[in-house]
């Protein structure tokens, strides 16, 4: 069965569709977001430092992106009859409407790819500014002399993660002054982590906050947990930031790339485990959406052709790294030990904390992490024996790689990166 939405910026709008849900994005009582207020640096005025307004195609593409976000919340797939793949129909408004038309199936193709479903995209031209937009327009002549202005022509995404971390070390050791951008939404352990991050690079490398931006973005109601669009929303809101600088930039979005293969290890990293946001298949439709669109801003994953444990055995700042990748967090689900009272923070057992074990021992370290669990729980015991058993499954290379998305390039090594990283993982595993 079809789902479908109206999607309006202002209550003001008064465009329906029969059967349809109308959602206004600026109903806090629906979404809410603050992009147009920062928990960073100078707050509203943190919006008044790039060179030039913020143009409408990324504009557009980031309200694409609650919206979408917002769906993906809203739908269960359980409902579905193979319990996961839903049919869903969005109505959205755009400033530069003629561009979307004529790059929506390259928009609906990397939909369909990120969550897995079946999107139907019906574009409207947006006509007037919402509130936030005025206000943002006036504060950026009002405090035109009195908010300095930052450029740069990298930015870099910067999760909380040990991988993210280790692409802001390598480029601040490299000399760069990128201009740093997170996301966080839902539960506080990701943020806990963020400002021990920020903090920790702030002190090390003499950064001005003002290079700082983070934003929070969460849909108030829903029945999804799996949300997969959630990191193009994290994508979007640099996107539109970057937008803003009034010249080419590149996006550095640090992840290792036997991760980005996103391949499944067991029926347990099947579905709703599975994210496919830095898969080379995904990155290269969202980069032609962003050429087509006329946003001058190039994708790069640096980290690629690496494995995890090789990103952290070649960091540029190895004792800054080795004194703080503990304040990092790769857990898929680091909230779940509020609800025990235990700490928030790395179960220890799912498959992205163990891939960071399997990473920190392949870098020769004593693993300084705090994990709540060993895989001595039920789920733990359960989750070790599927690793094992994926592990011990004979896999062709050149097939798995092809798994989760078509790979079409450098093929012989992505294979070999693939089997790297196997490698790290069996040596994890094999000392349980």
């Amino acid at each position: 069965m079809k789902e479908s939405f109206v999607f309006t910026l202002s209550e003001h709008d008064s465009f329906q569709v029969d059967g349809s849900r109308k959602v206004n994005i600026n109903d806090p009582e629906a979404f809410q977001y603050t992009f147009w207020n920062p928990k960073t640096g100078y707050g509203k005025k943190h919006m008044y430092v790039t060179p030039q307004r913020f143009t409408d195609e990324a504009m557009d593409l980031f309200y694409i992106s609650l919206m979408v976000f917002c769906v993906d919340r809203s739908v269960s797939r359980k409902k579905q009859e193979d319990a996961w793949t839903r049919d869903l129909e969005l109505y959205i408004p755009v400033k530069a409407y003629e561009k979307w038309e004529h790059c929506k199936s390259i928009l609906i193709n990397a939909l369909n790819f990120l969550t897995g479903d079946h999107w139907a995209i019906h574009f409207r031209e947006r006509v007037n500014t919402t509130d936030d937009e005025n206000k943002y327009i006036k504060g950026r002549w009002r405090y035109r002399r009195s908010v300095r202005k930052i450029d740069s022509d990298i930015f870099c995404m910067l999760s909380g993660g040990l991988d993210s971390f280790i692409g802001a070390i390598n480029l601040l050791k490299d000399g760069e002054k990128p201009i740093f951008v997170s996301h966080y939404g839902g539960g506080k352990g990701v943020k806990i982590y963020q400002d021990k991050v920020i903090n920790s690079l702030k002190t090390q490398y003499s950064i001005d906050s003002k290079r700082f931006f983070r934003f929070y973005a969460a849909s108030q109601s829903g029945v999804e947990d799996t949300t997969r669009s959630r990191s193009l929303m994290f994508f979007a809101h640099a996107i539109a930031i970057a937008s803003g600088i009034g010249h080419h930039v590149d996006l550095y979005v640090p992840e290792n790339g036997v991760i980005s293969l996103n391949i499944p290890l067991s029926i347990m990293r099947l579905g709703s485990l599975s994210t496919r946001t830095t898969h080379p298949y995904f990155m290269g439709m969202l980069q032609s959406l962003l050429s087509k669109l006329d946003i001058n801003v190039s994708l790069v994953n640096p980290f690629q052709m690496q494995t995890k444990g090789e990103m952290m055995r070649t960091c540029k700042d190895l004792d800054f790294l080795n004194a703080h990748y503990q304040d990092t967090l790769s857990c898929s689900h680091p909230d779940q030990g509020r609800w025990t009272g235990e700490t928030v923070g790395h179960c220890g057992e799912c498959l992205p904390c163990t891939i960071r074990k399997a990473a920190i021992k392949a870098a020769g370290l004593n693993d300084a992490t705090v994990y709540r669990h060993h895989y001595e729980t039920e789920i733990g015991f359960e989750s070790l024996q599927s690793y094992k058993l994926g592990l011990a499954t004979p896999k062709d290379s050149y097939a798995a790689i092809q798994m989760s998305g078509p790979i079409t390039d450098h093929i012989n090594d992505y294979v070999s990166l693939y089997e790297r990283g196997i490698k790290e993982l069996e040596n994890l595993i094999n000392s349980l």
